[in-house]
């Protein structure tokens, strides 16, 4: 019954959870659409000098409680009480010290108008500070189905505003809109479906017990997310605002497949190894299933994103052609993360927070170096680098993890190795049928669609049994 039951939290778990993020990435697909075609590459360069302080404000003032909370054993409404109180003090004196040092940013950057578009946008970590405790007790309970609804309405909200200021002219000032409309609704929906709230009493011991093990991730988010951002700071003080937008961009559309696989994975993966923790045949039971399922749905929507994303470019605006390398560079950099993430949640689930703190620590500071060192070589050859320099720190956590939960490396090869050579296999059939079409409407078209036909054939000959879990859980959601 318990291993029934273990299963039935998987399925809804990852099911709630595609259904989230596949909403949550059509909408934004769908927006990100309308928004490409109205706005410049300077308008996004804008916002993007900007990523690596609203990025490192927010880890600091989540302060790593979400993770540390879903490890407590049991729930209790002081401990909630104490993070909110104390996220709440953490993100204003952040956005005070942002407010003063809006000028200093500027002259960095020698743009006069992030004074006041920093100062606006900042705005959104105070905002942000009043549900952070909420989402850990969504995130905790398993909520999967009410934190989907909570991302899709202020992913579909905040978009609508977003649309509205670009269409009428406001340039970045409708991206800067968008990311404030999407933090106060989350915030507002968090509150609604969360049954816990916060009361007028703190008490400073929750924070101690949960410090040790937070702290360690908030000093290894802090330096990952300098790394995940080092790229648009340096374009930004050394190359021009579009080559900022061209790269972000880039990285954007790429980590929507990313985010779509990723979302998922995250809204179970620790909670449910939280619970199967001790027990190791259980334990490499979820991994595997996790990892064909990153294999099944990640490799053909990145590979394919790569495969179509030029022609989908040059539909939409001709401008943004020079993000495609960067674009295709980091779908291949994503299906690496979809696992990459997947392992640190082990780590996270385990407690294991000192090799977490110093693996996320060296890595990124050996990528932050090395980007450092190659940025003067040009944006596409930053971003390639970049993927090598990734891929060799994530075959080092591949080792850890296998010595870690007692799984053989063959493992690895055998539930993934399938699903990749199926997509590549018919990645190449769709690209040979295409070779001599030119209308970019038509190509693209018979990309997908072979692409989608030759894969599923091709997944319905081999019959892998995550495949048919899937097709049966689908079945039976629809009876």
């Amino acid at each position: 019954m318990a291993e029934q039951t273990l299963k039935e939290k998987t399925a809804k778990g990852l099911f709630w959870g595609g259904i989230s993020n596949g909403m949550q990435q059509l909408l934004g697909v769908l927006i990100g659409i309308v928004l490409l075609k109205n706005l410049t590459p300077d308008d996004y360069g804008m916002v993007g000098m900007l990523a690596i302080f609203t990025a490192i404000a927010s880890t600091i003032q989540e302060s790593g409680f979400t993770a540390a909370l879903t490890n407590r054993p049991e729930f209790k409404a002081e401990d909630y009480n104490s993070v909110f109180w104390f996220n709440l003090v953490v993100g204003s004196v952040i956005y005070v010290f942002l407010f003063f040092s809006a000028p200093l940013i500027a002259h960095f950057y020698k743009q006069p108008e992030l004074i006041l578009l920093s100062r606006v946008l900042f705005l959104s970590i105070v905002i942000g500070t009043l549900g952070i405790a909420h989402n850990a007790f969504l995130f905790k309970q398993l909520m999967v189905k009410e934190r989907a609804k909570i991302d899709i309405f202020s992913t579909l909200i905040s978009g609508v505003f977003g649309i509205i200021l670009a269409l009428k002219g406001f340039g970045y000032w409708a991206l800067a809109v968008q990311t404030l409309v999407a933090s106060s609704m989350g915030t507002i929906l968090r509150w609604y479906f969360s049954p816990w709230r916060p009361s007028f009493s703190f008490n400073f011991r929750p924070i101690k017990e949960m410090f040790s093990f937070s702290f360690k991730m908030l000093i290894a988010t802090i330096v990952s997310q300098v790394q995940a951002n080092i790229y648009s700071v340096l374009l930004g003080r050394f190359y021009t605002q579009a080559d900022v937008g061209y790269f972000s961009q880039g990285v954007k559309w790429a980590g929507m497949g990313t985010q779509s696989i990723n979302g998922m994975i995250y809204s179970v993966a620790q909670p449910l190894f939280v619970k199967v923790q001790g027990d190791k045949e259980k334990e490499i039971q979820v991994l595997r299933k996790m990892m064909r399922f990153i294999s099944l749905v990640g490799f053909p929507l990145l590979l394919g994103l790569s495969f179509v994303c030029r022609d989908f470019v040059t539909i939409i605006n001709v401008d943004f052609l020079p993000c495609v390398p960067i674009l295709q560079i980091f779908c291949v950099w994503g299906c690496v993360a979809l696992f990459y993430t997947l392992f640190l949640q082990i780590l996270i689930a385990k407690g294991d927070s000192s090799f977490y703190f110093k693996y996320i620590l060296f890595t990124s500071i050996g990528q932050i170096i090395v980007a450092v060192l190659v940025y003067p070589l040009g944006i596409y050859y930053l971003a390639f680098i970049n993927l090598l320099v990734f891929s060799f720190f994530f075959l080092v956590l591949v080792i850890y993890i296998t010595r870690f939960i007692s799984i053989p490396i063959l493992f690895f090869i055998y539930d993934i190795a399938p699903f990749l050579l199926m997509v590549l296999g018919s990645i190449l059939f769709a690209w040979i049928f295409v070779l001599n079409i030119e209308n970019s409407y038509f190509k693209i078209f018979s990309k997908i669609l072979i692409v989608s036909c030759s894969y599923i054939l091709l997944l319905w000959l081999s019959s892998p049994v995550i495949f048919k879990e899937v097709l049966c859980f689908i079945i039976k959601k629809n009876k």
